[in-house]
């Protein structure tokens, strides 16, 4: 079995689900990018399998589209194993954040163990269907929510419609970690990033 072959035909699959979403979507390249916080030319090389996509990515792009990681994966068939394991869940850094799933990617919700390092993410505020909840495991996290701030320490939570405007950021000069879990929903409507790109997708 030739499994250069076979992955490099499993990479293909992914970049022809990618394009296909963003054609149905009715979104240019560029504008798919913007909204997913990815360089136009980052995108192109993921849809014409020039390079794998990470997880942060593929759940930015999920979310885009109204869709599930698994569905851009191609993936069909049996429900993949409920428990994961602490040990077993690969760090996936974006950005400066750091990413390793706490569950399955197929499901509408998805959820996440995110550490954000110490530093401010910006004039960049997130908006987008669906649903957020997030648990501080670690650190002291700013939690922008409309018009409104909040300072979460460990074991506070919040819980929120993701159309309101909302920013995350690590405060103290030290990272924290969270629990992060948000909904995947199928809509016409599409990310909006206000005040630039950032390198936080899902957040």
């Amino acid at each position: 079995m030739d499994h250069a072959s076979d992955g490099a035909g499993a990479l293909n699959a992914v970049a022809a689900q990618l394009r296909e979403h963003r054609r149905v979507a009715r979104l240019t390249l560029e504008s798919a990018a913007a909204r997913a916080g990815l360089s136009p030319a980052h995108l192109s090389r993921l849809e014409t399998g020039r390079r794998q996509p990470s997880l942060p990515v593929l759940l930015a792009l999920a979310r885009l589209y109204g869709t599930t990681v698994s569905d851009l994966l191609g993936e069909t068939g049996a429900e993949s194993e409920p428990v994961v394991r602490g040990g077993e869940a690969e760090a996936v850094p974006a950005g400066g954040w750091v990413y390793r799933a706490a569950g399955n990617p197929s499901r509408a919700l998805q959820a996440l163990r995110v550490t954000v390092p110490p530093r401010v993410e910006g004039d960049l505020v997130r908006v987008h269907p669906g649903e957020e909840w997030l648990y501080v495991l670690s650190g002291t996290l700013a939690l922008a929510l409309g018009e409104r701030s909040y300072t979460l320490a460990p074991g506070d939570s919040a819980h929120f419609d993701s159309l309101v405007p909302h920013r995350i950021a690590a405060l103290g000069g030290h990272s924290a970690e969270m629990l992060f879990v948000h909904t995947l929903l199928r809509s016409a409507a599409t990310n909006v990033c206000l005040g630039g790109a950032g390198p936080t997708p899902g957040l």
